[in-house]
């Protein structure tokens, strides 16, 4: 899931300030020193979304810890922490940040955050929450805190609950939904995997790329067409016995065994099957472009594990190098 808290900036600009540690200045000399009036300058922490849109000179990732390699080559990286206040505004300034004067504040959701006693089928934007892991509880409270900010301040506070995110770059990190990534590298570099969650357990999932669009276009929609502050967003609900059967049309080979964890599946059961996204597709025009057959047809093609295994390949897949058709070196 996304995590963190993304902040962007309205209208500032300084002109003359020194070099500091936590300056980064990528403006060629010749150049005036104001930055480009065409592209906002970004500050994103947690470093998770990249908005390429604004290029990757403009935009500026940020967390408290050290970065993946990947994450590091997208663009200029700092130290950032959203509890240093001095620090953040030093950021601010010295990288010519953006987008300030009337604060926007995204902060990611979840899925967690719905609650045994909420309704499941469909989750709407408003109703019962209250959530049984710490994790739920904490994204609840952020809401909360999002939406009093915005009636007490008139901050632009803006969220969004994201379901299961799948993505080919990240590895799983055993969380519920994780699954629904597992499966791939397991049906890429074994031709088996065992789910730890029952066969008919549906659950809200979406492929990556349509939860880094999402975030940029909610960003981006005017306030006044926003009729509320925290939106949840959809784009598939599946189980994983429907993925298998997805899987097998281009690997029919494929063997899963289920064995559920007590843990994780009582999890699963507290969370909404699917996600009511009406509110975002008529305040602000979300609409998904990946559906089941779309993000497993790109999750095989993309998996670095495709290059290890041959022979888990799907057919008509190109067989890498130096490598037989059988599988060996």
């Amino acid at each position: 899931m996304l995590s963190g808290v993304r902040s962007l900036c309205k209208g500032w600009s300084v002109r003359g300030m020194s070099l500091s540690p936590r300056q980064i200045n990528r403006w060629p000399s010749n150049e005036s020193s104001e930055p480009p009036t065409d592209s906002p300058r970004v500050l994103i922490t947690g470093a998770i979304c990249f908005p390429a849109q604004y290029g990757k000179e403009n935009v500026i990732l940020s967390d408290i810890r050290r970065p993946p390699t990947e994450v590091y080559n997208m663009g200029p990286f700092v130290y950032a922490d959203v509890l240093d206040y001095k620090n953040l505004r030093e950021l601010v300034v010295n990288n010519r940040i953006t987008w300030l004067n009337c604060l926007r504040l995204f902060v990611p959701s979840t899925i967690g955050a719905f609650g045994p006693s909420s309704p499941r089928d469909p989750a709407p934007d408003l109703c019962i929450q209250r959530p049984r892991t710490i994790y739920g509880v904490s994204k609840v409270h952020a809401e909360l805190m999002g939406e009093y900010l915005h009636h007490k301040y008139g901050l632009d506070f803006r969220c969004l609950r994201y379901p299961g995110v799948v993505s080919a770059h990240t590895k799983p990190g055993g969380g519920t939904t994780d699954y629904a990534v597992q499966i791939f590298h397991d049906a890429l570099s074994t031709g088996h995997h065992e789910c730890y969650l029952r066969s008919n357990t549906r659950l809200p999932t979406m492929h990556i790329s349509d939860c880094h669009r999402a975030t940029i276009e909610f960003m981006q929609a005017p306030e006044s067409q926003l009729s509320l502050r925290t939106y949840n967003i959809a784009a598939m609900s599946f189980t994983p016995e429907e993925v298998v059967e997805e899987i097998r049309k281009h690997l029919p080979h494929l063997r899963v065994t289920y064995n559920p964890d007590t843990i994780r599946q009582t999890i699963a059961d507290s969370w909404p099957v699917r996600f009511d996204d009406s509110n975002a597709r008529q305040d602000w025009g979300w609409k998904p472009a990946y559906g089941l057959s779309e993000l497993v047809t790109d999750m095989l093609a993309s998996i670095p594990e495709k290059n290890n295994n041959a022979r888990f390949l799907p057919s008509g897949t190109p067989t890498p190098p130096g490598m037989r058709s059988d599988g060996g070196a």
